[in-house]
């Protein structure tokens, strides 16, 4: 296999486990399914990480993201079809009806006031009267996405 075959390979993995299951795979797992090495699935996970395409938890291989879906809980969680999938963020809990092609509940807080926000996707359009609020502008999401 290609480095970028092994590259889309990992990536198709990821993101068909995490729909699928509702949780991110370990390197472990992915290891497994895509029928590589554990040090090659952890090499390329890094090199998916510093092309953007995964985000992972500080000081670690586990991942934290894979926009638009969270590997770890969040306050945007996100019901559709029959599954339910943390968001990072506002912006990517639509991004996940989205990618699914689905309609989708979307549960939220207000961050000021913790109020709960209904919102979500029906028949491709939004719903819900919540506005998004971003601090960090677009051209430096990724200078600390975690963060933003």
């Amino acid at each position: 296999m290609t480095i970028d075959g092994e590259r889309q390979s990992v990536r198709l993995m990821i993101y068909e486990w995490i729909v699928r299951r509702g949780v991110a795979p370990s390197t472990h797992d992915i290891a497994e399914a895509c029928a590589m090495p554990e040090p090659c699935v952890r090499r390329v996970v890094r090199e998916l990480a510093e092309a953007h395409v995964v985000v992972l938890q500080p000081d670690s291989i586990d991942l934290w993201a894979a926009p638009p879906f969270s590997a770890v809980p969040s306050g945007f969680k996100v019901r559709a079809r029959e599954g339910s999938w943390f968001a990072p963020c506002a912006w990517d809990a639509f991004g996940i009806p989205a990618a699914l092609e689905a309609d989708a509940e979307i549960e939220a807080a207000c961050a000021e006031t913790g109020e709960a926000i209904r919102c979500g996707v029906r028949g491709g359009r939004e719903f819900g009267t919540a506005v998004i609020h971003m601090l960090v502008p677009a051209a430096h999401f990724w200078d600390d996405i975690i963060y933003t």
